[in-house]
Order: C-alpha cells, then structure tokens, then sequence
C-alpha cells in the first residue's frame, strides 16, 4: 500500500494536464504502480545507466525530523567473526514477508487475494506486546494483505504500521510472542571500506529462506538516483560485494558483531556485472523507522506540484524558454489547494533556482527541498514561463495535510 493511501481514505483527484505534459502528468500519477511488486516482475529499471534493481521476489536522501532512539533487544551473536554463531543467532530475527495483492478472475468476475511477491524483514524492537518489523517499502507496496514466515515456519498476518517510498522503507507489526529474537542496530557511520559483513535474506522465495551470504564494504556513502512510486529520489547506500539477489528485499546487512547496519535494497544488474549490492544504512534507516513508528508517517515539507526533469521533456514543448536555460524541472501537474497554486506557479513552468540554488532535476529539488527546509519555511523559486524569468515566493506546507 503507498503512502499516499496510508495518510487518507480519500486521496485527491488526479490531476488535469494538457497535451504532452498532460502525459507526463499521468505518468507520474501512475508511477505508483512501478514497484507494485507482480510475477517473477520484482524490479524496476533506472532510467539511466547502469541498470539497479530492487530486490524482492515477485509472484523497489531525504531528512527526517523523527528522532533515533529506538533501544532494541540485543541478540548474543558470539565473539567478533564466529560467522557461524552470528548466523545462527542472527537467522531467527530473519522474517519472510509475503505481498497479497486483490486479483480478478477474468471468468467469473470475482476477486480474491493471492501472493504476488516475496521479500524479506528484520525484527528489531519488541515494545508491549507488540514486535516490530524493518523492510523495504518496495516489499509491501500495494498489498491488501502482509503475512510473515517466521524462523520455524510459522505464519502471522502483520499490520502495516506505516511506509515511506522515497527512503524504500516500511514498518511492520506482528504480536510480540513471535520475537524471541531481535537484532541489534548497529551504527553504521563506523564502517569502513573493506570490513567483513553478512547478508541474511530469502533470495528468490522462501523455500530458500534466510540465506546466507558474505562479503566486505565495497565503499559507504554511495548515492545512487532511483525512481520510486512518489517520484525520482536519491539515496545514501551501503555498497556491498556480498550476493544480494531477488527475494533479499528488506533482509539484513550485518557487520562482524553481529550487528544490523544496513536493509539490503539495491542491486546493479547490467549484464556481465557481479558483486555491486547495496544496503539503506542505519544512520539513514533508524530516523526513518523511528517516525513511522511514532507517528505512522514521514513528514516532509510539501509544494504541491508534479514535476519532470528538464532534459526529458523536447524544447518544442517549452516554447519561449531560452537556450541558456539547460537544468531544471518542468511543473507537469498542479495540487489545486497547494501553496505551489496559491503562489501562481503554473503547468508548463521551468524551476531553475531554490532559494537562490541551482536546481539541476527532480531528484536535486527534493533533496535541498527535504535536508535544508522544514515545514511552515518560506522559499523562492526562480521560474521560468516561456521567455519571462519572474521569482515566486512561497510558505512550505506539510504532505501530511494531503488528503
């Protein structure tokens, strides 16, 4: 289920558009369906080389103001390198998740619920009677239904607490009698390139769950561009050479402890190209899980505009807007109660500037946008509407008051 669904029972209307941006308009309104996880279908393709999947199995840099301080429950994990006990230890925190998805029968009309794709989750925080459940937001997006295999075997329906497509992380819960075991979040700022880590997850289903597989950090604080349901985006990774395959969604990356430092996410598939995986690091992941938790959501400052990159849009669409102009987003579609409405900022706009900051495509505006701006800020936008350069002030709103 995506975010948007998770905030309101009554999500806004399409937007209208025109011509050719009408058709971009559509296609980001229907970019929600992109990681809707279908048969043996489990990965999305970057638009621009080389090619990144996300890993789960199918029947995919933003701040946060939520806090960090979630103390989960340590597992024993032996002595720094005894693989053998880390993964022993570490394998029952190490859940299966299963994606049920509503499905029409074409002969009898009627509908019912059957797997669509699997992944896999961490269980990491036991608070009442409730367990908590870390995996990717690609894993879960568009279920009507989430079951969790267990270590032995067992099956539990889980709850979807909350999830945030532009980070790729959800929030599960199941009854709390199910963690016996739960990982340790380590920090994964203390990486280094070249240390020994471990993945545990269920590559390609779940008759080969929680499998392991082993390498060192190829390098930390990647940025890899990846295009998500609520729209392009940047993330901070974890680059691994240990095997991370379809099904690896939402499993773990753990160091020589033992410890929980990175959900593995991503892989680079291009072909003739190996050991190029990586991992959401914990520094990253934990603010994010913290507010879901706390608060069922992630709160962003919000302008209100659909938006495409510059470069992708012909100049004959763009009439008037001068050569010099070669960076950017062109505004493809409108929130007609938004502050972007409220402004005058228009369909067919071309954002240069933030507050005076080159805007270089969708991915660099909502990255200055969501690390250097928070809700209730003003800002100014440097657009451009044919020929005519003009600056637009503007006060950001919360995407939680998007209904």
């Amino acid at each position: 289920m995506n975010e948007e669904k998770q905030r309101s029972a009554k999500p806004k209307k399409p937007f209208k558009g025109k011509g050719f941006l009408s058709t971009v308009s559509a296609g980001i309104i229907g970019s929600v369906l992109t990681l809707t996880v279908l048969p043996h279908t489990d990965y999305y393709e970057d638009l621009t080389q080389p090619k990144v999947e996300q890993s789960a199995v199918s029947s995919s840099q933003t701040g946060s103001s939520g806090n960090s301080d979630i103390t989960p429950t340590q597992v024993s994990a032996g002595t720094s390198g005894d693989i053998a006990s880390i993964v022993e230890d570490a394998s029952q925190s190490i859940v299966g998740v299963v994606n049920y998805q509503q499905q029409g029968n074409r002969f009898t009309g009627a509908s019912q619920e059957a797997a669509a794709g699997t992944g896999s989750g961490v269980l990491f925080k036991k608070e009442g009677n409730s367990a908590y459940i870390i995996t990717n937001n690609h894993v879960i997006e568009g279920a009507s239904k989430i079951e969790v295999s267990l270590y032995d075997g067992e099956k539990t329906e889980a709850e979807l607490i909350g999830a945030d497509p532009l980070t790729d992380l959800a929030v599960l819960k199941i009854d709390g009698k199910y963690a016996d075991n739960l990982l340790e979040v380590g920090d994964s700022n203390a990486l280094r390139a070249g240390e020994q880590v471990i993945a545990i997850g269920n590559p390609l289903g779940l008759d080969l769950s929680r499998t392991v597989t082993q390498g060192i950090v190829s390098a930390v604080d990647r940025t890899i561009s990846v295009d998500t349901s609520a729209g392009e985006t940047e993330l901070n990774v974890i680059q691994t050479d240990a095997a991370i395959n379809p099904g690896n969604s939402g499993g773990a990356l753990l160091n020589s402890k033992g410890e929980l430092i990175g959900i593995n996410s991503l892989k680079i598939s291009n072909s003739g190209v190996e050991g190029l995986g990586f991992a959401i690091p914990s520094k990253d992941f934990m603010p994010i899980v913290s507010e879901i938790i706390e608060t069922g959501k992630v709160e962003r400052p919000y302008i209100g505009i659909g938006m495409t990159n510059l470069a992708d849009v012909p100049r004959s669409y763009l009439r008037g807007l001068p050569d010099k102009v070669d960076s950017g987003v062109v505004v493809a579609s409108i929130d007609n109660t938004s502050a972007a409405a409220k402004a005058g900022i228009k369909e067919g706009d071309v954002i240069t500037e933030l507050n005076g900051t080159q805007v270089e495509n969708a991915a660099d505006l909502r990255r200055q946008l969501y690390a250097d701006l928070k809700v209730g800020d003003k800002i100014e936008l440097t657009v451009f509407r044919g020929e005519e350069e003009e600056t637009i002030s503007l006060t950001l709103t919360s995407n939680a008051m998007v209904n």
